[in-house]
């Protein structure tokens, strides 16, 4: 029987020595055969996951994302424990221990197959999974199972398991467009990983099994399911406790697609970064990584983009009530639900909530507000509504609110509680806020419009408007350049320009009719006098006059080539306008916009840098050993080498931005400017109580455009109102009534907490005694003298009997 046992035994282990042979010649082979289709693993730490464009303001904040698939790539590091614990529970409870292939897992899935009679359980690993993904075809057959093992052989040895389990969640497809569990987090949630709680991390670890149908979007009942499954198994392996188990388990699923977490509202901004990366670096911009550093502050931004909305219903609200956007049938609605259903019909324009008006008494009315609930409106906040006439004019104010609502009418709201809502309609006119930077150009704040998803269309780069009287200051420097001082008088009266080659005599217009006869220049800009304008630029030659306004960046073919000029009849761009004022609060120098500071690829490195040309009146001069900041810009970092060399700060040449004009005639501009605001077409401005802001306001002819132009010396703000279409804003508006407020509300905040920054007088400026009247030097014993600034060797002379401040000689008045 020993003997029999023996060899029994003997051939058992004959056989299980063959086969172990065998399995391992096969293998051996099979290795010799797929080894030269085998990839090279090393490549993984080159691979490129797609992730979107992302947009960020200076100081970090995501302005937009852009991309077919959104994914935000996160380190092992920044991985919470508890969803790691969670993947690896429902997906590779093993994956720490074993070494790629788990054998044991194997056999585990094998014996439950046969039980099963079928397929119920895979064997595949995180290593697998990922060799799979990054690698191998969908087929399934041996040779590409067989592949499958050896990669992940080779990826262990390769590779941390931090690494493989970190490109695992990046890579993985989790539904709705999301890729990688960062994305999803925020897809399904709205949150970033950390601020996940354990129900929701557990419903993004079930995902996987069947992304397109177990998300909870897609089917909140699945999703449920395979969470309990996942907490199951995080219980099972002591992960959680039965008491976190419990109330995970019983939590609801709540869930929605959420967008990316958009933290700056600057749309229009992000579609002209989209624009330039796409025309640099064509489609693959969408997918590479590309991190855009933009100019734009996130305060200023917030501030720009709720100024220019008010501004917008304070004029809209001005000129009547156009009606309902809409009438539902109230037959069919009676909970908040069936509100809140009809509503998403409705979208949300520029913050306007749509509203549902659910009652009209005599003196107010009850409506439901998406997002809300039930509000009540007053008659104070109804009693604006008059009826819109045509010619931009309004009907008597009502005398009920039934003339003005009825029930089942769709109306827009503003306001973020209850008490705060007022009842507005979305306005037809349309307006433009940028803001620059006046030391190098660069955007700090830009809104194209009330609403980028309702009119796409750029008004602060791409419509082009008569900036009207905002565009004096740029003649009277022409003229300021061949003589003409502040004190200069010029006849404001009626004036023909009859120009050979013309059919017909012009005759420009006062806005108001009135004539003041000789005003002093200063005069003649703090009230916008258009005649005066039309007789300077008439007096220093119109062509010349042409020529030189080109310094500030304006095209020339851009400008009209007449004495209309003077009146502001070139079309131009908000942005060309701030930049072009930009002259005046930076002492004279020529900068140009920039809104792209630097762009980083995936990986960190900088691609491109922003350097910009610098307008310094300092560098150079001895014993100045510090840079200007822009303190209204949120703190920037300096512009220039604050080191001083041999006395002096330097900057390269080629970083200094051209003088363009001298910067006593820039202080000369921006002194007046400020007499604008203080006493002139621009005193809505006053409310600032700020004594270093200067600006202009402008009208175009029949008011089609108005605008405010308006800086201090760290900021440049342009503001224009007007309707795209050509139509008039009606009776009574003009760049003083419709444009500043939106400027006034958004320098508010703007300077909130810096300090005053004017202008500086710059050497070679005098101020001496003058007459009001004559603009001739006045003596000390006048009583009616007043003072003013002058270029030194340009003052006016006190010979009595002829207006030696003409440069003209003894002419009379133009």
């Amino acid at each position: 029987m020993a003997k029999r046992y023996l060899v029994l035994i003997s051939r058992i282990c004959a056989v299980l020595v063959g086969g172990i042979a065998l399995i391992v010649f096969a293998n051996v082979c099979a290795y010799v055969y797929l080894k030269p289709a085998l990839p090279d693993v090393g490549s993984l730490r080159e691979v490129q996951l797609q992730v979107p464009l992302r947009i960020y303001s200076r100081d970090g904040r995501l302005i937009q994302s852009i991309g077919e698939q959104r994914r935000i790539p996160v380190r092992y590091e920044q991985l919470p424990r508890q969803l790691v614990q969670a993947f690896l529970a429902t997906e590779d409870d093993r994956f720490f221990r074993h070494h790629g292939v788990d054998w044991q897992g194997i056999l585990r899935a094998a014996v439950a197959n046969l039980k099963a009679g079928g397929i119920r359980q895979g064997a595949s690993t995180i290593t697998m999974q990922v060799s799979r993904d990054m690698f191998l075809t969908p087929r399934r057959d041996m040779k590409r199972k067989m592949s499958e093992i050896y990669i992940s052989l080779l990826m262990e040895a390769e590779f941390t398991k931090e690494e493989i389990f970190s490109l695992y969640v990046n890579k993985i497809f989790l539904g709705q467009r999301a890729y990688g569990v960062g994305a999803a987090a925020e897809v399904y949630f709205g949150k970033s990983l950390d601020q996940l709680n354990l129900a929701e991390t557990a419903t993004l670890a079930g995902i996987p099994t069947a992304p397109s149908t177990v998300n909870p979007v897609a089917s909140a009942e699945a999703a449920k399911v395979r969470r309990a499954h996942v907490l199951g198994r995080m219980l099972e392996l002591g992960y959680i406790t039965q008491a976190e188990y419990t109330e995970a388990k019983n939590s609801p699923m709540e869930s929605r697609l959420h967008g990316a977490s958009i933290e700056v509202d600057a749309p229009y901004l992000a579609e002209m970064v989209r624009n330039d990366m796409q025309n640099k670096y064509g489609d693959a911009v969408y997918t590479a990584g590309y991190k855009v550093y933009t100019t734009l502050d996130s305060r200023l931004q917030a501030a720009g983009t709720v100024a220019l909305r008010t501004g917008l219903l304070e004029y809209d609200m001005r000129h009547g009530y156009r009606g309902a956007s809409a009438k539902v049938d109230m037959g069919k609605i009676a909970t908040p639900a069936q509100f809140e259903a009809q509503l998403e019909e409705f979208p949300v324009i520029g913050g306007l909530k749509p509203a549902i008006v659910e009652k009209v008494e005599a003196k107010s009315a009850k409506i439901y507000v998406k997002d809300l609930g039930s509000v009540d409106l007053p008659w104070e906040k109804l009693v604006w509504a008059r009826r819109e006439l045509p010619d931009e004019k309004v009907d008597r104010a009502p005398t009920q609110a039934a003339e003005i609502l009825s029930r089942g009418d769709v109306i827009y709201t503003v306001g973020r509680t209850r008490d705060s809502v007022l009842f507005v309609q979305v306005p037809e006119a349309q307006s433009a806020l940028v803001s620059v930077d006046p030391k190098d150009g660069a955007i700090v704040t830009l809104v194209g419009g009330f609403d980028f998803f309702q009119s796409k269309f750029n008004r602060v780069v791409q419509a082009r408007r008569q900036p009207g009287s905002g565009f004096k200051p740029f003649i009277y420097a022409a003229a300021f350049d061949k003589g003409f001082t502040p004190a200069s008088v010029v006849l404001d009266a009626p004036v023909v320009i009859d120009e050979e080659g013309k059919e017909q005599a012009w005759r420009p217009k006062e806005f108001e009719s009135k004539f003041a006869g000789p005003v002093r220049l200063r005069d003649a800009l703090t009230h916008s006098k258009n005649l005066v304008s039309v007789r300077v630029m008439r007096a220093i030659g119109g062509e010349y006059a042409r020529n030189y306004v080109t310094r500030f960046g304006f095209d020339k073919s851009q400008l009209p080539d007449d004495l209309t000029l003077a009146l502001g009849t070139a079309e131009l761009s908000p942005l060309q306008v701030a930049i072009g004022y930009s002259t005046f609060a930076n002492g004279g120098f020529k900068v140009s916009s920039y809104y792209i500071d630097r762009v980083e690829d995936a990986n960190g490195k900088v691609l491109e840098q922003a350097n910009p040309a610098i307008a310094c009146a300092q560098c150079g001069v001895p014993g100045t050993g510090s840079s200007p900041r822009s303190a209204a810009a949120g703190g920037r970092t300096a512009l220039l080498d604050e080191a001083t060399h041999d006395g002096k700060t330097m900057i390269a040449a080629k970083n200094l931005a051209p003088q363009i004009i001298r910067p006593q005639i820039a202080f000369l501009l921006a002194d007046m400017m400020a007499d604008v605001i203080k006493r002139g077409t621009g005193q809505r401005a006053r409310t600032l109580n700020r004594d270093d802001i200067a600006g202009k306001t402008g009208t175009s002819n029949d008011a089609h455009d108005t605008w405010f132009n308006g800086f201090n010396g760290d900021l440049v703000t342009t503001v224009w109102v007007g309707f795209d279409s050509d139509r008039l804003l009606g009776e009574g508006e003009q760049g003083g009534r419709t444009a500043i407020p939106a400027w006034t509300y958004f320098m508010h905040e703007a300077l909130a907490g810096t300090a005053r920054r004017g202008v500086p007088i710059p050497d070679g400026i005098v101020r001496v005694r003058i007459s009001p009247t004559t603009g001739l030097l006045a003596g000390a014993e006048d009583p009616s003298g007043i003072m003013e600034y002058f270029i030194e060797g340009n003052l006016p002379k006190a010979d009595e009997g002829q207006n030696s401040n003409n440069p003209e000689g003894d002419k009379p008045l133009f």
